[in-house]
């Protein structure tokens, strides 16, 4: 017979405790600056019309005299008769939970409420991403050809910031760029010797140039082979009143739960799933075309050796 005593091992022991549970992990969460960063613009029937002056010298000229009696001549700005009219575009989800589920496994986290709050994450996700890709409002289809520039030599450099900064030059808010472009710039300020300072907002640390943040946004894609991939900068002025981008949604839906979101329950199904519908309206609008610029065939993979003065 052993003299070693028998006890009470750690897989019987754990029958009888409570497990520490974390809520799901959806690892596509990503801070989404872009939406944070952005005047949001309330609109009203799903459509935003832009009223501009019509291009070029439509006034009459005015006349600076320092007699009082001299007549002035009547002047007038002409607008554009066929103003561009963004209607808001839907992205939405429905989600059906067994009631069976939503009854026996609701604790700690209720089931509903978990995977309402996943798929309101991933329609976030999928805003952001129109917001930059989409083929009728966003960013990188919405830019002027006259707002468009190459990089001088691949990488982007402080050259070709500042060169953006001279085509949006009237208060620009924020570059917008690939978390690997931004890692290129800094490459390449480093290597010359003017490493970018830092500002706080939101309770993060961002990379500015000029006083301007860089803002990064994974929604901005990067083509090529590995270690070639290339992209696009890009920067932006923002709000209605600087007559910059602006972002758009739809106030007031039945069921909201934040700007331009609304979650509605459709009922229970003859199988006894309830489904619920996640809806997310919005778009974006460039008001001038000196609003946005973007920096266009970027690396983000070249990398310069730096070598030490002998």
């Amino acid at each position: 017979m052993s003299d070693t005593p028998k006890v009470l091992g750690d897989l019987a022991a754990r029958q009888l405790a409570n497990t520490t549970k974390t809520r799901v992990q959806l690892p596509a969460i990503t801070p989404r600056w872009l939406v944070r960063f952005l005047s949001w613009v309330p609109v009203e029937a799903g459509t935003y019309r832009v009223n501009r002056a019509r291009e070029g010298d439509t006034t009459a000229p005015v006349i600076c005299s320092q007699k009082t009696d001299t007549p002035l001549p009547v002047s007038f700005v002409d607008y554009v008769e066929k103003p561009r009219e963004y209607n808001l575009s839907s992205i939405k989800a429905i989600v059906g939970v067994h009631t069976r589920i939503a009854d026996l496994y609701s604790q700690p986290y209720d089931q509903v409420k978990e995977q309402l709050r996943l798929t309101v994450e991933n329609l976030k996700e999928r805003q952001e991403h129109e917001l930059v890709n989409n083929a009728d409002y966003g960013l990188l289809k919405g830019a002027a050809p006259s707002m468009r520039l190459p990089t001088r030599r691949g990488a982007p450099t402080p050259d070709d910031l500042d060169e953006l900064i001279a085509r949006v030059w009237k208060e620009p808010a924020f570059f917008l760029a690939p978390p690997r472009a931004i890692a290129a710039f800094g490459r390449e300020c480093t290597r010359r010797g003017v490493p970018p300072a830092t500002v706080t907002i939101f309770g993060s640390p961002f990379l500015t140039w000029r006083g301007i943040p860089l803002v990064s946004s994974d929604k901005i894609p990067v083509t090529g082979k590995p270690g070639a991939g290339r992209t696009s900068i890009l920067l932006l002025r923002t709000g209605e009143a600087r007559q910059g981008v602006v972002g758009l949604y739809q106030a007031g839906l039945v069921g909201e739960q934040s700007p331009g979101l609304s979650v509605r329950f459709m009922g229970i199904t003859d199988t006894t799933i309830a489904q619920y519908l996640v809806s997310l309206y919005c778009s974006a609008a460039v008001l001038t075309e000196d609003a946005l610029g973007v920096l266009e065939n970027v690396e983000v993979d070249a990398y310069h050796e730096y070598k030490w003065p002998t």
